[in-house]
């Protein structure tokens, strides 16, 4: 007899649906395995045939981190599109790459952790290039186009499973993993969730990963809006991934839990699925999960919660369907075809074109053909990345992109940057020995998965002395932070070994090792390395960095003279501004090209301090409008800078525009392509007009577009183009629960453009602050001279609503509502005005349902914290200040005659009511025994009839509840 083939196991079976399928491979999982499946690198299950796996695959703007891969625009840039079907595109090809890369190499992963839909709210943050916009619903629509382009449009399988970041309202790198974002109801509701929610909603997403930072007092990695709101938003299974290392801060740096145990089981509950932590080391989440069971915190059900989301996302991707799969990349030919190819490149000019704002132009701009240009700036020839960026298979800087367009026969250059010599005490100075026979190494072509494990050069010779020197190029990239390059064009960088070599093609790293500070000392200067915080010193061996707080006058038995720091004197032979004003006196026009290293002053882990351009840049700038009046700005930047644009004829920015940018960059400059992007953000103009980075109540301090009550140096959707565009024929009405707008746009001008239609409300008679215009819908069209689109919108009226927090829900309120067309929130060309039923305003039913403290109309000096480790919120006084709440039009009925706070700490509540009698004071009579130790305080207070009540709150005492009775 042959013995019969045992019958597949159901999870092998395509016919069968998903659910069922990951229902069977769950149970035939051991506890230990499934434990296992926990760490961000899940291990292979060999007896069942199940592969290993990796969440996480960093994809912003192309496939990071890998090796080369096809570079798009910042993500900010692509947000300055305002073009969906563009971004969605990208993500196409995005997931074709990855695809290919996966078939390559096993360890490009699947699961992407991209995009990143944190709003930017506030320009000083050191992630901003990151975002898509300040405006939720801008910022949904290009994060769903994206989302779509990496999922695929295949109904059941996904070619890549795309992970939301930061959740929830991450806005600063200062203190991140410790500072707490203060967030009220209606700016949680109205702004920070709304991205997210409308993008989940949508269908291509996999999942989120919680931010480092804390909300109202309590950890992203263990927040209650995991499951209370984003997996009520789809029925799909949702796999929440933990940034990295954010699991150990809950103890180690956050102190919200006592032991590790407690964290990972509070942060498995809460609903995180997969722990980044350790690297690929996974046996000390293991360990805790282990350790939790054991103690009774967490459950088995809780880890098969986890691991059938992970499965869910696994089941998506074809990794049990390989015959079925129909975005599988298999022959060397289907990955050559799918990675870096024509399409792509020609993607990544088209992405790098539409990104491009024109802020203003006083009609130098398109430079005429025969045009002598000088192309100056520390920008002028570089193609930057940042740290979410792949390997470069090709790159176009401004410079070549102006010769290739041009011709280099008419172009001139001038880079701006000092050219020194540092001369030690002894008299010689430093030397950069040549580099003969080194290879070179262009950084992440060894495939890290994460490129801070990348060490610096050692193959290189380290600096030495002699009595000429090596002339340096010095750049100031802002508040003095420095990097000096070699005449090989090799940046100075200290390795582990501490010797200083001149070995890194740009700045970079997680800690970045090619920056310097010249700090005043007697009659010369130390150089301190910021990466090691050692200053340099010269010594027998070689140019090296001194270990942290070496003496620099004396040598003793703590710091013996041959560790002393050096003493320089910094010998300037050539300022940056004398090259550039050579070059512009003898153009036609100038070309200066300024902005940002994306790994240098703002990025992630650090914050900018200042709007303002780098003084060395600003000196360039004088330099060259000094010499030619026709001079034109063009910014490279992941952010906005405040910059005099009174003095210039024009002005243009773009994020750092990948493989293009200078390709892309030099055809709006000649014409060749209209200049179309948009403004994602509000450019302030001042420092001044900015909130702290800290505060994330948009509404109360007046915030972004939606609130900013100043003059911005350019506004939201701002952008100029080439042509000219007359808008006409607004039609507004309203029916069946949803409004509709349309009109006319049509290109007035003598050039094919784009233009961008934008349709912005504004309630009129509202009953609470609400924006003074809002976004709702935008388009962008392309039209000939003298063609003419019909534009419409169609939008439900209950995107007209906000959060009402007294019944604690969206409202849509009754009245007339502004409906403004233009193409920015300034540039209004059309208006209507619509009536919309809804629901009216009705005084707060206080004497049946009390007040929660965090549903107040307006405060100051408070703070939002946790009402518990695991779920509601508490309001406290600022430390140091007094804090004031207000809650309007509080319904008392026929009387009440007692309140009751509930009240945790210590410290005062007074309650007073307007035209009421005098305040009512309540206080614990001794401090309750943690912040999370409530007692009920009771006083007689006699109201009817409705009134605005005040609550003071001094001390450290948190409110969580004010209840009526009598």
């Amino acid at each position: 007899m042959t013995a019969s083939t045992p019958p597949a196991p159901e999870f092998r079976d395509p016919r069968l649906p998903f659910a069922k399928r990951v229902d069977d491979l769950l149970a035939r999982l051991t506890l230990d395995e499934k434990t296992a499946f926990l760490h961000q690198f899940a291990p292979a299950v060999e007896r069942l045939g199940v592969a290993a796996f990796r969440t996480g695959q960093e994809a912003l703007h192309g496939v990071a981190w890998m090796g080369p891969a096809t570079v798009f625009p910042q993500a900010v840039g692509l947000g300055a599109t305002w073009n969906e079907e563009l971004v969605r595109r990208v993500g196409e090809a995005v997931s074709r790459e990855a695809r290919a890369m996966h078939a390559r190499d096993e360890r490009v992963g699947l699961n992407v952790w991209s995009p990143t839909v944190n709003l930017l709210r506030h320009p000083l943050w050191g992630r901003n290039e990151e975002g898509y916009s300040e405006d939720p619903r801008l910022t949904s629509a290009i994060a769903t186009a994206y989302t779509r382009g990496l999922r695929g449009g295949h109904p059941t399988y996904w070619r890549t499973a795309p992970v939301l970041k930061h959740w929830l309202a991450h806005n600063n790198e200062t203190d991140r993993d410790t500072s707490s974002a203060s967030v009220r109801p209606r700016v949680l509701h109205e702004y920070d969730l709304r991205a997210f929610r409308e993008t989940v909603e949508a269908g291509a997403v996999a999942g989120v990963m919680p931010a480092y930072n804390l909300v109202n007092g309590r950890p992203n990695h263990v927040s209650p809006y995991l499951d209370r709101q984003l997996r009520t938003w789809t029925r799909d299974d949702l796999l929440v991934c933990s940034d990295a290392g954010a699991p150990s801060n809950l103890v180690d740096s956050e102190h919200y839990f006592d032991t590790h145990e407690e964290a990972t089981a509070a942060a498995l509950r809460a609903g995180v699925d997969s722990f980044t932590d350790h690297g690929t080391d996974s046996s000390r989440i293991v360990a805790r999960v282990r350790g939790a069971l054991e103690q009774g915190l967490l459950t088995e059900a809780d880890v098969d919660t986890a691991v059938r989301r992970q499965l869910s996302v696994r089941f998506r991707l074809g990794e049990f369907d390989p015959e079925h799969d129909p975005h599988a990349v298999t022959a060397a030919e289907d990955v050559a075809a799918a990675f870096d190819t024509p399409a792509h490149r020609e993607l990544a000019r088209e992405a790098a074109e539409q990104a491009v704002v024109l802020l203003k132009n006083d009609g130098v701009l398109p430079l005429a053909p025969d045009a002598r240009i000088a192309v100056v700036g520390l920008l002028a020839d570089e193609c930057k990345l940042d740290w979410y960026s792949g390997t470069l298979i090709h790159r176009s800087t401004p410079l070549e992109g102006v010769y290739e367009r041009f011709g280099a026969e008419r172009v001139s250059f001038a880079e701006g940057v000092d050219r020194v010599r540092l001369r030690t005490a002894a008299g010689t100075f430093l030397h950069v020995l040549p580099s003969d026979g080194a290879a070179d190494r262009a950084a992440g072509t060894e495939g890290a998965l994460d490129p801070a494990l990348l060490a610096g050069r050692t193959d290189l010779p380290p600096l030495t002395t002699d009595a000429t020197g090596t002339e340096l190029a010095l750049v100031d990239w802002g508040e003095g932070l420095l990097t000096l390059r070699a005449p090989d064009g090799r940046y100075l960088s200290v390795a582990e070994d501490g010797y200083v070599r001149a070995s890194a093609d740009q700045p970079g790293g997680w800690v970045v090792q090619e920056t310097f500070r010249l700090e005043p000392h007697g009659d010369g200067h130390l150089l301190r390395h910021t990466g090691t915080g050692g200053h340099v010193r010269v010594a027998a061996d070689g140019v090296k960095v001194a270990a942290p707080g070496a003496s620099s006058t004396a040598s003793s038995a703590a710091s013996p003279a041959a560790d002393a720091p050096e003493v320089f004197e910094l010998v300037v032979t050539e300022r940056g501004e004398d090259a550039v004003a050579r070059a512009a006196a003898g153009a036609d026009v100038v070309v200066v090209v300024a902005g940002n290293d994306p790994h240098i002053n703002g990025r992630e882990t650090e914050d900018r301090t200042t709007l303002r351009l780098p003084a060395h840049q600003q000196r360039l700038l004088r330099a060259a409008c000094a010499a030619n009046p026709e001079t034109v700005l063009a910014l490279t930047s992941a952010y906005p800078y405040a910059v005099d644009a009174e003095a210039l004829p024009a002005v243009l920015w773009t994020a750092h525009g990948g493989q293009a940018a200078g390709t892309a960059l030099a055809r709006v400059l000649a014409g060749d392509v209209s200049p179309a992007g948009r403004l994602p953000q509000t450019w302030y103009a001042d420092d001044a007009d900015l909130p702290g980075l800290l505060d994330y109540d948009v509404i109360g301090s007046r915030q972004t577009y939606l609130y900013f009550e100043g003059t911005p140096l350019f506004p939201f959707g701002h952008g100029l183009s080439y042509a000219s565009f007359a808008y006409a024929d607004l039609s507004a009405r309203v029916e069946a629960g949803r409004v509709s707008v349309s009109f006319t746009v049509t290109n007035t001008g003598d050039v094919t453009a784009d233009e961008v239609p934008q349709l912005y409300v504004r309630a009129e008679d509202p009953s609470v602050p609400r924006p003074r215009r809002e976004l709702l819908a935008h388009r962008r069209i392309t039209l000939a001279p003298g063609a003419t689109a019909d534009v419409s919108f169609d939008v439900p009226s209950s995107a007209l609503a906000f959060w009402d927090v007294a019944p604690d829900r969206w409202r849509l309120e009754p009245g007339p509502y502004a409906l403004l067309v233009g193409a920015s929130c300034e540039d209004v060309r059309l208006s209507a005005t619509v009536t919309l039923d809804g629901e009216p305003t009705a005084p707060r039913p206080v004497r049946e349902r009390g007040l929660a403290a965090v549903g107040f109309d307006e405060q100051s000096g408070t703070e939002i914290v946790d009402l518990t480790k695991t779920a509601g919120d508490a309001v406290t006084p600022v430390a140091g200040r007094t804090g004031e709440l207000l809650y309007r039009a509080c319904d008392f009925g026929a009387g009440v005659s007692g309140v009751t706070v509930s009240v945790a700490g210590e410290g005062t509540v007074e309650i007073t009511l307007d035209g009421g009698p005098a305040p009512v004071v309540l206080s614990p009579d001794k401090p309750t025994p943690g912040p999370y130790a409530y007692t009920e305080l009771r006083a007689a207070l006699a109201a009817e009839g409705v009134h605005d009540l005040r609550i003071g709150l001094r001390g450290s005492l948190r409110l969580a509840h004010v209840g009526f009775s009598g």
